[in-house]
């Protein structure tokens, strides 16, 4: 389940995600950010993680499918969580992001007023 958060605002889509993400829900999310694109071209997105996500294979594979036909569109991602692992592989993720132009962080959930900042910058 998502929802958005209340501080997203013109190029910028915050999103906190939580429980099982399904097919249908990735959908209306990148619809959304479809919609962002079509008015700004370049957006930014923060998603903040709750401690018991999970997505179905069909979600998963369509995000990855989206994210590699938007990736020009995309200029900064910011990924909130708490979680060792989702940090470690941020920042792998980041040194491929940034060769295509993204900048892409993680941030801790104490730290989200500063992934706020970052991603509003």
């Amino acid at each position: 389940m998502y929802k958005i958060l209340p501080r997203s605002n013109g190029p910028v889509l915050g999103v906190e995600i939580s429980g099982k993400l399904e097919l249908s829900q990735e959908q209306e999310l990148t619809a959304r950010a479809e919609e962002l694109i079509a008015e700004h071209d370049k957006i930014s997105i923060l998603v903040v993680l709750g401690d018991q996500v999970s997505i179905s294979f069909e979600a998963a594979t369509s995000d990855i499918k989206w994210m590699l036909t938007h990736m020009g569109h995309l200029r900064k991602v910011a990924i909130v969580a708490d979680s060792r692992v989702l940090a470690a592989l941020v920042a792998v993720d980041s040194l491929f992001a940034k060769a295509v132009g993204i900048e892409e962080m993680h941030y801790s959930r104490e730290e989200i007023e500063t992934a706020w900042h970052w991603i509003e910058s």
